[in-house]
């Protein structure tokens, strides 16, 4: 079956017949008319593809995580090739990372922000408006690492304080067993 910005299957979502017609609510910035919505995933599909649940997949589209997909005629969402990647994104950022979501909102928003420096620097033509846009987006990247500072720092103080854990338990275990060997030796 295939769907294009600007097609949509209209049936039923258990129905494997489809008839194409217009799609509503395409978004701009969704790719050209040719691609088909093989590549588009409706959100039990994207939902089965990312190991997350419909719900979260709702929530992270009401928190702005998400931009809000493509919706098909009968209001189903569609999932685009570029939202899920951004949905792996978010999940790797939040399960490997420990980014909170509005961890992951701001440096979402520092990457938007980004590109549209990128944007504009393909249509930059003096050298002077080229220079700003460097500099601009280097204060962004800059607010992100910082971010990525933060994270490693609370991440390395968490480490010292597991191996401080380990270390006591180290000594503990070595009087302990002192203690026992000496408890042994008195009762033979």
């Amino acid at each position: 079956m295939a769907y294009t910005q600007q097609e949509q299957v209209t049936r039923t979502p258990d129905t494997s017949d489809a008839k194409e017609a217009p799609a509503e609510n395409a978004r701009a910035d969704d790719p050209s008319p040719d691609t088909y919505v093989s590549d588009y995933l409706r959100i039990e599909q994207a939902a089965a593809r990312t190991g997350l649940t419909k719900r979260t997949l709702r929530y992270y589209e009401e928190i702005g995580l998400l931009d809000p997909p493509t919706r098909t005629e009968g209001n189903y969402r569609l999932y685009s090739p570029r939202d899920i990647t951004r949905i792996e994104l978010i999940k790797r950022m939040r399960n490997l990372l420990g980014f909170t979501l509005a961890e992951i909102k701001e440096i979402a928003l520092l990457e938007e922000g980004r590109a549209h420096y990128r944007a504009a620097w393909e249509h930059a033509t003096s050298p002077a408006e080229r220079l700003e846009l460097l500099t601009r987006s280097d204060g962004l990247t800059q607010q992100h690492l910082a971010l990525v500072s933060e994270k490693i720092a609370d991440l390395e103080a968490l480490r010292a304080e597991l191996e401080e854990r380990l270390e006591r338990h180290e000594r503990l275990r070595h009087d302990l067993e002192a203690q026992v060997q000496a408890g042994e030796g008195s009762h033979a």
